[in-house]
């Protein structure tokens, strides 16, 4: 496979990478390092790449284990999910304000969950990869995936109701 062959195949699915691993990993700097860290790991098995049946979801599992050793390796500090590419253009100056704080609740709220629950709710809602890549990409069976995004769900919601009904916890 030559150079534009390989850049035509990763190029749907780079920015993806890109966004996993900025969810996961605390700096863009960090993002961008693993980004590049898994193009060039995709890079050296190129000759193999064709005869894989989802190089994107090899590279999402690439991506996902290459944070996950960088932040046990204790280089970065801290796990980060931020949705950052919600923005409302209809509503107004009020209703964009309430938005901002729901959705800072929110994130404060996903970042006490679990690893993996962290990792499914970006594949999933996130990225809305269906079920089965996600299981492929995470090495678990779709019940499983189904069961933990349910709980991760319930834990955001239940954990906002009270925040909003009880104030600031």
């Amino acid at each position: 496979m030559n150079q534009t062959e390989f850049i035509q195949l990763i190029n749907p699915f780079q920015s993806k990478v890109f966004r996993l691993a900025k969810r996961l990993l605390t700096s863009m700097e960090e993002a961008e390092d693993a980004t590049q860290e898994v193009l060039v790991k995709l890079w050296l098995k190129n000759k193999e790449l064709t005869s894989y049946k989802s190089v994107e979801a090899m590279a999402m599992t690439m991506t996902k284990n290459y944070c996950l050793d960088q932040l046990k390796s204790k280089r970065a500090g801290n796990l980060s999910l931020v949705h950052s590419n919600y923005t409302d253009r209809t509503a107004g100056l009020q209703q964009q304000l309430e938005d901002k704080d729901s959705l800072s609740w929110v994130e404060k709220i996903i970042k006490t969950l679990p690893a993996q629950q962290q990792i499914l709710i970006q594949l999933r809602d996130v990225e809305q990869y269906e079920f089965e890549e996600i299981a492929k990409m995470v090495n678990m069976n779709e019940t499983a995936i189904r069961v933990a995004l349910s709980r991760a769900r319930k834990t955001i919601r239940e954990t906002s109701l009270k925040t909003h009904t009880h104030g600031i916890k």
